[in-house]
């Protein structure tokens, strides 16, 4: 199963020479979650590689056009390619009439189901949301896998369990007198988190607490920190230290106003807020794997 961040824009607001308007496509083992499809996202999606088929959700933050205009074409797209399979829409309820205009301008003939969304909680299986502070109704959005279990190998052999009893022991919990506690160690679920748009604000926070990898926007610099602060924008330190406090392993900065072409600044403002996170100053087209598992304390 592959579990990847694919980055099809980075831009705020206006798209530069190199970088297109935002969106985000998180696969997730069966499931693709697009986040937040800016203009040009369909062409992005195609330099990419990626089918646009396979997304099964999309996850607007709000409704701001650099985060939303490449709905239609994208849904438009789905339908030529005879998508069969539902598509869930998940948006801010304050803005609905935005999204009912934008579905309504796509090729009908696609099973969308419409999922507004004004308060925090579970949208989805495994998918919350915390509110932001932006200057529209805005939510970011948390993937989290369960916990579980790792077996160890040394332990299953030394219980005289092999070949379909191991999967008799996960679904079941015991075979005779050994548990699966005997034969494996806790094992933390992956989680993902995006942060669009926001002033700092405890949603952020809760939403990247402890995670595997924080997509998180960095319009300003630092010494922006004023006009960061006018437009509810993190700077590059804010996102840096929003990685820190909540302790996420890996932080990937995007959304970055045409103001900068030179991003190695804001990469390295970002690095030094952002204590043991490993920070990527995002480039369209990237990709970037979950980390590993990690086991639980």
């Amino acid at each position: 199963m592959v579990r990847e961040l694919v980055v099809l824009g980075t831009a705020s607001q206006v798209p530069t020479r190199t970088r297109n308007h935002n969106g985000y496509l998180l696969r997730w083992d069966r499931e693709a979650y697009l986040f937040d499809p800016g203009e040009g996202t369909q062409r992005q999606l195609t330099l990419a590689g990626v089918a646009p088929p396979s997304i099964t959700r999309i996850c607007l933050t709000h409704v701001h056009g650099d985060h939303s205009y490449g709905l239609p074409g994208v849904l438009s797209r789905m339908v030529l390619d005879r998508v069969e399979h539902p598509v869930h829409l998940h948006y801010p309820a304050e803005g609905e009439a935005v999204v009912r205009a934008l579905v309504g301008l796509a090729t009908p003939g696609l099973d969308l189901r419409l999922h507004p969304h004004g308060s925090a909680g579970e949208v989805a299986p495994g998918l919350t949301v915390e509110p932001l502070r932006h200057r529209v109704q805005t939510f970011g959005y948390r993937l989290a896998e369960p916990d579980g279990r790792t077996l160890l190998p040394d332990r299953l052999a030394a219980a005289g369990i092999a070949g379909p009893d191991v999967g008799r022991l996960q679904r079941d919990g015991r075979i005779g007198s050994v548990g699966l506690a005997d034969v494996s160690v806790p094992r933390r679920g992956q989680r993902v988190a995006v942060v669009m748009d926001t002033a700092p604000c405890p949603g952020a926070e809760a939403l990247a607490e402890g995670v595997d990898l924080l997509l998180a926007e960095c319009t300003f610099a630092d010494e922006d920190a004023d006009l960061a602060a006018d437009y509810r924008h993190l700077t590059a330190g804010q996102a840096g230290a929003l990685a820190a406090g909540a302790g996420a392993r890996t932080l990937v900065l995007s959304h970055f106003s045409g103001r900068y072409a030179d991003l190695a600044p804001l990469g390295e403002q970002a690095r030094a807020a952002a204590g043991s996170a490993v920070v990527h100053v995002a480039r369209d087209l990237d990709r970037f794997v979950l980390p590993r598992r990690r086991a639980a304390a």
